[in-house]
């Protein structure tokens, strides 16, 4: 049978009377014809943004990242597993951490065993030497009871996501010149880094933004005399500008002025290039044709800004935030390590890193370098969500 004389056996529909049906009444198909992965309705501007960040697996991860380096720092003393200001013994290496039994069997939690002085002298430092204690092995626990701390500030608590069933001093990543467990330490001092970073990068941000909007939109003199300032503070070398700013505290002032003073110093001077991209962004996007169309019909300008400008470089101003972030920890870090930038007895990792300050120092004592591997994942987690976000934002 050929494929005419197939259609032509198939049976019309047929109205009441019994003839063949006019052609609207033929019922249309409800399902579209194409089904499938590339059919996805009427999705949102983010919902496609979030559709291809999660293929990208480096994105994901620094989103998991920063995600875990946030809840970190919000509940900083419950993951703590010491008091960061109790003194112990100083320059102690890390526990050994083992999966065996004191009698020699396999155990699902892990033992660790303390490090004590064994009595002899390094012979060419005559520092004492250390070494782990074989016959006092330490149990570990998740949710134990440790020291007291206020959680959130507010509620009074004494429990920690790990350490010691029996309470003794346990240090995962050896102790400080001070005998400090820098483990905790560092999960301590990464509220005061990550403050300083997500405050700073949101006073550049709000600047940088208004002044390029302003200057990108409006132009005319306003643009000219705003970019002449801008280039003035571009003009500036930042790190010695930091040094002498940061120089004019008093010693004796309290640890939060010299906090919101450094923080001030780094708005200041960081606000200038991200206004400087902004405004490149507004004077291409004050020549397109909607935009155009709103200033002929009479709209106002703060309409424009906040309904067209500012709505499509919000895209730009997401991904310049996600990089901006390391970029300052890392400046608190090296401020911080010049001794710029946070006094004790507030603690940060840029502060942590005083004491590398000596080669014997670190040849002697390497866990002392600890502190880096926290910018370290820092950096990684905020430059991996940026990247991973821009492709999404701007795939082409």
């Amino acid at each position: 049978m050929t494929e005419t004389e197939l259609r032509s056996s198939i049976p019309l529909p047929t109205d009441v009377a019994g003839g063949p049906a006019p052609a609207d009444a033929v019922e249309a198909p409800t399902e579209p014809v194409f089904q499938g992965r590339f059919a996805h309705g009427n999705e949102g501007y983010l919902t496609l943004v979030w559709r291809r960040f999660r293929r990208s697996f480096m994105g994901m991860m620094g989103l998991v990242l920063c995600v875990l380096l946030i809840v970190m720092a919000i509940f900083g003393d419950f993951f703590a597993p010491m008091d960061p200001k109790r003194a112990d013994l100083a320059f102690a290496p890390p526990d050994h951490i083992v999966l065996e039994a004191p009698d020699g069997g396999f155990s699902i939690l892990p033992y660790v065993y303390p490090i004590v002085e064994t009595g002899e002298f390094d012979p060419v430092t005559y520092q004492p030497l250390t070494g782990p204690d074989k016959t006092n092995p330490t149990a570990l626990a998740f949710f134990v009871r440790g020291h007291r701390y206020n959680l959130l500030g507010l509620i009074p608590a004494d429990i920690h996501f790990l350490g010691a069933v029996d309470g003794r001093p346990i240090h995962f990543l050896g102790t400080d010149k001070f005998g400090r467990d820098i483990l905790s330490r560092g999960i301590v001092g990464s509220q005061i880094s990550l403050t300083i970073a997500l405050i700073v990068v949101l006073l550049t941000t709000v600047v940088g933004t208004f002044v390029g909007i302003a200057s990108g939109y409006l132009g005319g003199k306003l643009d000219i005399w705003v970019q002449r300032f801008v280039e003035f503070v571009l003009a500036f070398p930042q790190l010695p500008l930091y040094l002498a700013l940061t120089s004019l505290i008093p010693v004796t002032a309290p640890s939060n002025v010299f906090i919101a003073f450094v923080i001030g110093v780094m708005a200041v001077l960081g606000w200038a290039q991200l206004s400087r991209e902004v405004r490149s962004k507004t004077l291409a996007l004050a020549r397109i044709e909607y935009v155009r169309a709103a200033i002929a019909v009479g709209s106002s300008d703060m309409r424009i800004i906040g309904r067209h400008i500012l709505p499509n470089v919000s895209s730009h101003l997401i991904v310049a935030v996600t990089i901006a972030i390391p970029s300052v920890v890392l400046l608190e870090s090296f401020l911080g390590f010049l001794g710029f930038a946070v006094k004790p007895p507030l603690i940060s990792w840029g502060l942590m890193l005083q004491d590398t300050g000596t080669f014997s120092v670190i040849g002697s004592y390497p866990w002392i370098l600890s502190p880096v591997v926290f910018v370290l994942i820092t950096v990684f987690a905020f430059n991996a969500l940026g990247d991973g976000l821009r492709d999404a934002i701007d795939p082409y």
